[in-house]
């Protein structure tokens, strides 16, 4: 899939979570957001760009979000 419109679309689901009153929650909302609604192939891509671009684009919420919780985002179909 483009990247560009996988950060796009990571940025929304941010967007929409940091509105949250709670940070923790917000941060573990956008990663079982990714997880349940995202396929494989699309998760890894991101964590791939994060490390390979250092979050060059996603919002800070995004990145916070994936380094806090990036072990549940790796995980196949386990409910986090």
């Amino acid at each position: 899939m483009d990247m560009n419109n996988l950060v796009h679309m990571a940025n929304k689901i941010g967007v929409f979570f940091e509105a949250m009153p709670d940070h923790n929650d917000a941060l573990r909302d956008i990663v079982d957001h990714l997880h349940k609604f995202w396929e494989p192939r699309m998760r890894r891509q991101l964590l791939a760009y994060l490390d390979s671009e250092n979050g060059k684009d996603l919002l800070p919420i995004v990145v916070e979000a994936i380094h806090t919780h990036r072990n549940q985002l790796s995980q196949k179909n386990q409910s986090i």
